[in-house]
């Protein structure tokens, strides 16, 4: 079973990664947190396929197993979710030391993930991601929080886990689209930090949709190593963890004005696609200010685009609408835009100087 360890001053835990590790996940959890009682909180749809073998699981290991069944979707990710999950942890007897389990993508393990690290001050947390872009993403680092009216992940918290249960065989219940969308961000991986990734991923982007497990073993783990190097760098976010941001300024700029366009029936974006023509535009920037040349926008887009992720839109809302919400990204420093650019395959950098022109070109230059 490929493991790897994250290690950081204060804390270390182990993320797990096997095929059919879910059948056996309470062994692990008693490892790393024992107690009489566990909360198992969980995608709804999600806990149809694989709740109950968890739960089992759990009972097995000499839990007394608390559930609530998360309802799925960005909307749900929320304070109001999150106040039924206490009600759901108090009527249960939850206490300090009780593990909380996440089961599901990345809005349930954020979520659930908040709730772990404020009931009680903090509780034991543990994650077991059943999306790639969970795996490769959310599910590491520590980073949990939900969303307020006004933005997204506005109230928030580190809380590193204990224990990370990795179970690939989970994507064979993802929509094609979904599985998609979590490549973009091992693509985003590998072009800040590997470049034999990305080598690796323009080989086996079809071996990877036709679910072979063998590959997504390989790519989750290699793309777990490269996140969890970088939080162990840079835990809170002051520095390196930031290159993990390369398309998501313009991605979170698209996810923004999609809110406001729904009402009038604007095309939805999910976060992958959304972070597909960020980086589409963050590489031409880059080339266009010279920080790179002119293959490397070219072949990030040419691996999205055998992977069947955007490249281009005919969509976007109104380029000055999107640089508006482009200043009010909590990256935005004194004033500065701060936007990670590529260098080459495997190397960033952050840029604060990038005319707005120029930002406004790369806009345009996604309206196919």
């Amino acid at each position: 079973m490929p493991t790897v360890e994250l290690k950081l001053p204060h804390h270390r835990y182990d993320i797990h990664i096997e095929v059919g590790l879910l059948q056996r996940v309470g062994q692990l959890v008693n490892a790393r947190a024992p107690h009489a009682r566990a909360a198992l909180l969980a995608d709804e749809p999600v806990y149809g396929h694989f709740g109950e073998p968890v739960r089992s699981s759990l009972i097995e290991a000499e839990y007394e197993v608390v559930v609530a069944r998360i309802p799925t979707g960005e909307a749900h990710k929320n304070l109001q979710t999150v106040e039924k999950l206490y009600g759901t942890l108090v009527e249960g007897g939850l206490e300090r030391k009780s593990p909380v389990i996440a089961l599901g993508g990345g809005v349930t393990g954020d979520t659930a993930g908040f709730v772990a690290a404020t009931y009680l001050r903090g509780v034991p947390f543990i994650q077991c991601p059943t999306t790639l872009l969970a795996m490769v993403d959310a599910s590491v680092g520590g980073k949990v929080g939900v969303n307020l009216p006004q933005g997204k992940n506005l109230v928030g918290a580190f809380h590193q886990p204990v224990l990370v249960a990795i179970d690939p065989a989970t994507l064979r219940t993802l929509p094609t689209r979904e599985l998609r969308c979590g490549l973009a961000e091992c693509v985003k991986h590998a072009a800040i930090r590997d470049e034999t990734l990305f080598d690796w991923i323009e080989q086996h982007a079809r071996n990877i949709l036709d679910l072979d497990m063998d590959c997504l073993v390989e790519l989750v783990t290699r793309n777990v190593k490269i996140k969890a190097k970088i939080v162990m760098a840079d835990e809170k976010e002051t520095g390196e963890r930031a290159h993990l941001n390369f398309g998501h300024t313009f991605a979170h700029a698209i996810e923004a004005r999609q809110e406001y366009g729904r009402a009038s029936g604007g095309n939805d974006y999910h976060h992958g696609e959304a972070v597909a023509l960020g980086m589409v535009a963050a590489s031409r920037l880059a080339a266009a200010l010279g920080r790179c040349d002119d293959s490397v926008p070219q072949r990030i887009e040419h691996l999205l685009k055998s992977i069947g992720l955007p490249t281009s839109s005919t969509t976007l809302p109104p380029t000055e609408d999107l640089i508006g919400t482009m200043w009010l990204d909590k990256k935005v420093e004194s004033n500065r835009m701060r936007l990670v650019l590529p260098e080459s395959i495997g190397r960033v950098t952050i840029v604060s100087d990038a005319p707005i022109e120029m930002v406004r070109e790369a806009w345009e230059g996604l309206r196919g």
